[in-house]
């Protein structure tokens, strides 16, 4: 149920920013989404996206493909990547986003012309089996291997999702793709994002592929990227740093990412931890708990209201600037972080005397 919904939540709210990314879809919508606001809503305002958080333009198509290294690409539509790799026995490509959808094949289609290669795709490898990230797989026909965690399997057979096929080759800790003379490591090492979400690394090509959980420029997405597993993803991006790479590919927004994105995240992370640690503390409960008498969860909502204030907004002023919106999210994930520390880790627990 759980994996259903944030899966649906994930769809709804990327699928809006995809939109809002591409003016021509409101044709499509027959003009609604050019309709003007009720009189009586006013839209908050956000902080400016960094520069440095914004990626390069997109074509009239609304993509972009560049060049990773060598003949490992990438491919955006400034909300959401996929990756492909060129071989000689045809095209492997890295996820397959429903919001970039037909244009993956227009970006193979480029890259083939302009270096004369193959632009049949022959394989598909799943990062995991979320349908933001895989819904445009069926595009590419049955004649494709695809290639997935055991659990990603076991997963896509439970939702029954059509625009997903199932993987035809599974693993379990680790896979070695060669295809066409070039080779890819594709390891899973224990649940984060969600229990199947696996590393992709291109040895040759000095590059990793991590999905959903660094954001490159960016704060993680509401509610602390929806991680499943809390723990697992706060000890990801130390797993990440461990292997050799240049370039990283983080599955969302318009910009590839680097080791110091990495640890910038990191630190981010490791300051609403603090934050939200303190707040255990520093906030007494005592008068939200007289306040609302019988009301326990309008005492419990106010008391982790002010518990959050406290963590995030100096997190906010800090990476204000630093990382793009850090005004939007912060106080959504220093929500999810104190919940872990205080339920996973048992931090602030008390025994009744």
């Amino acid at each position: 149920m759980t994996s259903n919904l944030s899966t649906h939540r994930r769809s709804l709210l990327a699928g809006g920013a995809a939109l809002a990314a591409a003016p021509a879809v409101a044709a499509l919508a027959g003009g609604a989404l050019a309709a003007p606001a009720a009189a009586d809503q006013t839209l908050p305002d956000f902080a400016p996206v960094p520069p440095s958080a914004l990626g390069p333009a997109l074509n009239a198509q609304g993509y972009f493909v560049g060049r990773v290294e060598r003949n490992l690409y990438w491919v955006t539509d400034g909300t959401y990547q996929a990756a492909f790799l060129t071989t000689r026995d045809g095209v492997v490509l890295f996820d397959a986003p429903p919001s970039i959808g037909n244009n993956l094949q227009r970006a193979i289609d480029q890259i083939a012309a302009d270096n004369g290669v193959s632009n049949k795709v022959s394989h598909i490898v799943y990062s995991h089996h979320h349908a933001d990230h895989l819904g445009a797989s069926s595009l590419f026909g049955r004649d494709v291997v695809r290639i997935g965690h055991v659990e990603t399997k076991r997963l896509l057979a439970r939702d029954n999702d059509p625009t997903r096929p199932l993987p035809d080759v599974t693993f379990e800790t680790r896979h070695a793709l060669r295809v066409g003379g070039e080779h890819v490591d594709l390891a899973w090492h224990g649940t984060n994002h969600t229990p199947d979400n696996i590393y992709l690394h291109f040895p040759r090509h000095s590059a990793l592929m991590l999905v959903d959980l660094v954001l490159p420029g960016w704060v993680p997405y509401n509610s602390f990227n929806l991680h499943e597993d809390v723990q697992g993803s706060l000890a990801a991006p130390t797993t990440a740093l461990r292997y050799p790479w240049r370039h990283f590919i983080g599955g969302h927004m318009g910009r590839l990412g680097t080791r110091h994105d990495i640890r910038v995240y990191q630190q981010y992370v490791d300051d609403l931890i603090d934050g939200v640690t303190q707040s255990l503390t520093a906030i007494d409960p005592t008068p939200y708990f007289v306040r609302y008498g019988e009301n326990s969860w309008a005492a419990v909502k106010t008391y982790q209201d002010a518990q959050v204030a406290f963590a995030s907004d100096p997190v906010i002023r800090k990476y204000t600037g630093v990382l793009a919106a850090a005004d939007v999210y912060t106080a959504s994930s220093a929500f999810v972080l104190l919940e872990a520390i205080r339920l996973d880790l048992g931090v602030g627990s008390q025994v009744h005397p």
